[in-house]
């Protein structure tokens, strides 16, 4: 009995709360007061068409070329003159020596650049199973990762995921496409 009670006064209250937090009042039609105390009520006020330029040579020189962004200006961002790809051995995921001072630099601008954000792609050749080099490509990203972290480089700045085998650079299968294959790349987001 008193469970009944207490839900019968528990579904008044919901439902008297939810009463007064209606309200009639439509904001669209709230009347404003000026300063002196009148009322005024708000009127939309229509806008100007804009007047038609005629397009004369002259207007025409002085025109401004319209802007395009090129996928390139996009990967432009990170230090400048640095590659973004790290390239392994074969079956390896050690960062190669003329590979650091590129790590160094990458690390250098994300300390400048706190706020900036750094994907790190690893992948493989041709050669094994998918798992494998699905393996084999997360291990070269968090080499990287790991490499920037020792470097001052915040984890949540840095993201690293592998693509194994899926996206190679190169389609040819001679060992010099497949050493292009075999890398890491950075992209900034």
């Amino acid at each position: 009995m008193k469970h009944t009670i207490f839900s019968s006064l528990a579904t008044f209250a919901v439902v008297a709360l939810v009463t007064a937090c209606g309200s009639s009042v439509k904001l669209d039609e709230v009347p404003v007061e000026n300063r002196t105390g009148s009322v005024v009520t708000p009127q939309p006020m229509p806008l100007p068409l804009p007047t038609p330029m005629p397009m004369t040579s002259d207007v025409l020189s002085k025109a401004v070329a319209p802007v395009e962004i090129a996928a390139t200006s996009i990967a432009a961002v990170g230090p400048i003159g640095v590659t973004k790809v790290i390239y392994f051995d074969y079956d390896s995921f050690t960062i190669k020596p003329e590979f650091q001072g590129a790590v160094e630099a990458h690390a250098k601008y994300m300390a400048v650049n706190k706020t900036s954000k750094l994907s790190v792609e690893g992948h493989t050749d041709e050669r094994g199973g998918r798992e494998y080099n699905l393996a084999l490509g997360q291990k070269r990203a968090e080499a990287v990762r790991r490499a920037l972290g020792l470097l001052g480089v915040t984890d949540a700045q840095v993201e690293a995921v592998s693509f194994g085998k899926e996206k190679p650079a190169n389609s040819g299968m001679d060992e010099a496409a497949l050493a292009k294959n075999r890398r890491a790349e950075l992209s900034y987001r």
